[in-house]
């Protein structure tokens, strides 16, 4: 299942995980189908009923689409869908996300980002096709912190993002500390400690 703690994450009070496709198939439905109109017109590029919504979904749970999901209280609250290159008509794994409006400018974009980037990476794909309308501001910039480079045509914004352009967490390590660095450290606390000693013996000059 994937289960993921986003403890340390701007949300905390749910998880990350990967929904089963056909198991979980309500999870991801009743997710979109709650969306208000705005939201659910950016996600689909479009007003789509309800009707449509659910064989959307349906089909993700079908076609091989990995659905990394945002729960509270076992509840989809966000989804970052990753959908198979052969589904695609230029042979490009596209993505698309969605977050429901209680949890807008919280971080769940930029975290469901993350871990699809770790999942299409772990599949070795290179590329990722991303599409979003003209007025979609959030998906765009969120796009754009990611890499993306989006050009607009006919109402849509449609961009490729470099899987291997993006950092890798598990390789990042901390700053490497030179002798020059260790040795300034060094003198700033002796400095620091004879100062010290002197305000505690009474000495207002400092040699």
């Amino acid at each position: 299942m994937n289960y993921q703690d986003v403890s340390g994450s701007t949300v905390s009070r749910g998880i990350v995980r990967t929904l089963s496709r056909q198991e979980e198939l309500s999870l991801l439905r009743d997710h979109l189908l709650r969306l208000d109109r705005q939201s659910r017109h950016d996600r689909f590029h479009g007003f789509m009923d309800d009707s449509f919504v659910e064989r959307y979904a349906e089909k993700c749970a079908s076609d091989g689409t990995v659905i990394i999901a945002y729960l509270e209280d076992g509840v989809v609250r966000g989804a970052a869908e990753l959908h198979p290159p052969e589904t695609s008509p230029d042979v490009l794994p596209e993505i698309a996300f969605s977050v429901e409006a209680g949890l807008r400018r919280q971080g769940v974009g930029s975290l469901l980002f993350r871990k699809l980037i770790e999942e299409a990476r772990a599949k070795g794909y290179r590329f990722l096709r991303i599409t979003t309308g003209a007025q979609n501001d959030p998906m765009r910039a969120l796009a754009n912190k990611f890499g993306a480079h989006l050009t607009f045509r006919y109402g849509e914004s449609t961009g490729t993002i470099d899987v291997k352009e993006q950092p890798r967490p598990e390789l990042e390590r901390p700053a490497i500390i030179t002798p020059v660095d260790a040795a300034r450290a060094v003198i700033h606390f002796n400095r620091a400690y004879w100062k010290f000693l002197l305000r505690l013996y009474g000495w207002k000059q400092i040699a």
